[in-house]
């Protein structure tokens, strides 16, 4: 039995490297939604003020669309690895 030790370690390290990036992307669209969900709360409690920051309104839906274009990117990814796995879908 002969393994291509060189492949292995490029496939371990390409697992890993996504394995990473999918948990950040997800931790960070976790984080967007939480700042969104604060902001919101924050805009609900607090007077209108004239500052030069955005809107509780604006920053609590731009924190939506981020969490929600993270959640998609990890869910691209999930969707890519499933059709990479089963050999029907090829």
């Amino acid at each position: 039995m002969h393994l291509d030790w060189n492949a292995l370690g490029q496939v371990t390290a390409v697992s890993i490297g996504v394995t990473v990036a999918v948990v950040a992307v997800f931790t960070l669209g976790v984080l967007c939604l939480a700042r969104s969900a604060e902001a919101r709360d924050h805009n609900s409690t607090s007077s209108t003020t004239s500052s030069p920051e955005p809107s509780g309104t604006a920053r609590s839906l731009s924190g939506q669309v981020q969490a929600t274009l993270c959640f998609l990117a990890c869910a691209a990814v999930v969707v890519y690895g499933i059709y990479l796995i089963v050999p029907q879908f090829h």
